[in-house]
C-alpha cells in the first residue's frame, strides 16, 4: 500500500531505553488518536480478536536537543500534525498534570525529548533530512 503521508518520531539522543519506549508510545497515541490511521482489528486462526494498529509504517530518528528545537520551529510552519513530549512529563502521572506542565513553557522553552509528526511525505522528508535513524 502506498501512502501520501509519513509518520516519524524524533527522540532526544541519550535517553534511557525505558524513556525512549515511553515517549514513543505517548507520541504515537496522539497521532493515532487524531489522524485516522488505524486499520481493522486483527483476528487469529482461533477467531480471537485483537486491537487494530497503525496502517502506516513509523520511522524513529534521534537528534540533539538543539536539532529538536530547530525541527519543531520548522515543523510548526508546515501543515503537519505534531505531538510533543517534554522532559518534565517523566515526573507527572496523569493527563491533566501533563497538559498543565507543558502549558508552563513557551514554545522556544520546551525541554523536548520527543516529537511525533505526520504530514505529506515530501515535507516530512525535507524536515528530517540529515537526521539519524534510531539504532
Amino acid at each position: 500500500m502506498e501512502f501520501d503521508t509519513k509518520i516519524k518520531i524524533v527522540l532526544k539522543k541519550n535517553l534511557e531505553s525505558w524513556q525512549e519506549l515511553n515517549v514513543t508510545a505517548f507520541l504515537m497515541s496522539g497521532i493515532a488518536g487524531t489522524q485516522d490511521i488505524i486499520g481493522q482489528p486483527y483476528i487469529d486462526k482461533d477467531n480471537v480478536q485483537y486491537l487494530p494498529m497503525s496502517q502506516q509504517p513509523i520511522m524513529i530518528h534521534t537528534a540533539t536537543r538543539e536539532q529538536m528545537k530547530e525541527f519543531l520551529r520548522k515543523a510548526l510552519t508546515k501543515d503537519i500534525a505534531i505531538s510533543v513530549y517534554t522532559e518534565e512529563l517523566f515526573k507527572t502521572y496523569n493527563d491533566e498534570d501533563n497538559r498543565a506542565i507543558v502549558a508552563q513553557f513557551g514554545t522556544e522553552e520546551l525541554n523536548l525529548v520527543g516529537i511525533g509528526i505526520r504530514g505529506k511525505k515530501n515535507q516530512v522528508d525535507r524536515l528530517l533530512k540529515g537526521f539519524e535513524l534510531h539504532r
